[in-house]
């Protein structure tokens, strides 16, 4: 079994656009050499890779699996090239991270800036995005790491149990609510809140489950920090969801009290995610040693 990297980036190109010309044409091949390159690799697997019909290509179940492959292939070797390059550049191997809200505004700061003090040749990319997106992202070998609510995350998706992630709400002292031990989050959901920009992962999550109850949140204002956020809430301009660590910590310096939510998506855990461990490369597997080191 014989293909080369021309033979994936090719494959890739014509499962995406499903055509075998528009295929060739985005990788600067002929026509000729990319149809021969094509039953190359279908000959060297044994397998039929595409349906070919009158308005382009379809992939079959082989194919989708290639596909698959292909990308987290190409993937690796566009790391290693950029990790290798920056070597020779003097500077650093990078490790592409995802990471939710929550994970990346409470947990990661104190983290990964301890990791990045012992590892000065290792720099680190990280990006939010809601944990749905961060398990498709791995799945698809997008990035090397996750940091996401476990509950998103399929059975295909290698886990370490990272620290719990509860949402609570938090209400001005003066609130009628702010004497109740816990609240289920219908009972607020026609209220004024507060919350992150719409750009935040965990907006969008907040916002959905709202959305599964009919309602759109009505929001007076929205910030980029917890902190800003719960001095709103101590103001009185309206209640606010965010993670219990964020909450209490508001609440030692701020006139804000913290009631548990009673639905079930408000309990959650964070877990550090890759498609492989064994497989990650090693700038990836130190980062990964030192999560599990600080997992709570």
């Amino acid at each position: 079994m014989r293909f080369d990297l021309v033979d994936l980036q090719l494959f890739v190109a014509v499962a995406e656009t499903r055509s075998i010309t528009n295929g060739a044409q985005r990788v600067h091949l002929a026509l000729a050499s990319a149809s021969a390159r094509i039953k190359g690799l279908e000959a060297a697997l044994g397998v039929s890779l595409l349906r070919r019909g009158r308005r382009g290509v379809e992939l079959t179940a082989a194919g989708e699996t290639l596909l698959d492959h292909a990308r987290v292939v190409l993937h690796n070797v566009e790391t290693m090239r950029g990790d290798l390059a920056a070597f020779a550049r003097g500077v650093k191997a990078t490790v592409r991270f995802l990471a939710n809200t929550s994970g990346l505004s409470e947990y990661l700061p104190k983290t990964l800036a301890a990791f990045l003090a012992e590892h000065p040749h290792i720099s680190i990319d990280v990006e939010e995005h809601e944990s749905g997106e961060i398990a498709r992202a791995i799945a698809a070998g997008a990035a090397d790491l996750g940091l996401a609510a476990e509950h998103a995350l399929p059975d295909n998706i290698e886990r370490i149990a990272f620290s719990e992630d509860r949402l609570v709400l938090v209400a001005t002292r003066h609130d009628e609510l702010a004497n109740r031990r816990q609240v289920e989050f219908r009972e607020v959901v026609e209220r004024d809140f507060v919350g992150l920009i719409t750009s935040s992962a965990l907006h969008t999550h907040i916002a959905g489950h709202a959305a599964r109850l009919g309602t759109r949140l009505r929001f007076r204002a929205r910030l980029n920090n917890f902190d800003a956020i719960g001095q709103m809430v101590a103001a009185g301009i309206g209640v606010a969801v965010m993670p219990e660590i964020a909450a209490r910590r508001c609440a030692r310096s701020m006139k804000i009290n913290v009631i548990r939510i009673r639905d079930p998506w408000a309990n959650r855990r964070l877990a550090i995610c890759a498609r492989s461990f064994k497989t990650l490369p090693r700038p990836a597997k130190l980062l990964v040693e030192h999560l599990r080191k600080v997992a709570q």
